[in-house]
């Protein structure tokens, strides 16, 4: 039974679907963490100017729900996740970045980095996959050798 309905789940939801869901999930579970047990705010002056983390870790959670909805919309419709996946990245990466240059985080050209490609590109490299799915592995016939 629990496999008909992983089966029914990934064949409604495709493969950018199922992206999508699981990087909401993990960008909902990231902004609760910020909630529950804030990090140290190093290299996130530029935001911890206008307020705190666990004010920002609404933008996490929020685009990590807004992404995992998007899973159940149809290719083409499915691009708002795509966008809200790319905010809180992109948001954090031009604070690390802007915390390098001014010298205020050392490590903050090599975060920025982090986010920009293992973020970032991978979103911006999902978003480009087509829908479609690979043909069926063939069923062995009963009765018939291998």
């Amino acid at each position: 039974m629990s496999c008909r309905a992983v089966r029914r789940l990934q064949a409604t939801l495709g493969r950018r679907g199922t992206f999508l869901l699981i990087i909401g999930v993990g960008k909902t579970c990231w902004g609760v963490s910020f909630l529950v047990n804030p990090p140290r705010p190093d290299g996130l002056q530029l935001l911890t100017r206008v307020c705190s983390l666990h004010h920002w870790s609404w933008l996490w959670i929020g685009a990590g729900l807004i992404t995992a909805g998007s899973a159940f919309l149809r290719v083409g419709r499915d691009g708002y996740g795509f966008y809200a996946a790319l905010l809180p990245p992109s948001v954090w990466a031009t604070a690390y970045l802007a915390a390098a240059v001014s010298g205020e985080y050392s490590r903050g050209a090599f975060v920025a980095l982090w986010y920009l490609t293992s973020h970032v590109g991978v979103i911006l490299w999902a978003a480009t996959v087509p829908e479609h799915s690979v043909p069926p592995a063939p069923r062995r016939r009963k009765g018939k050798g291998p």
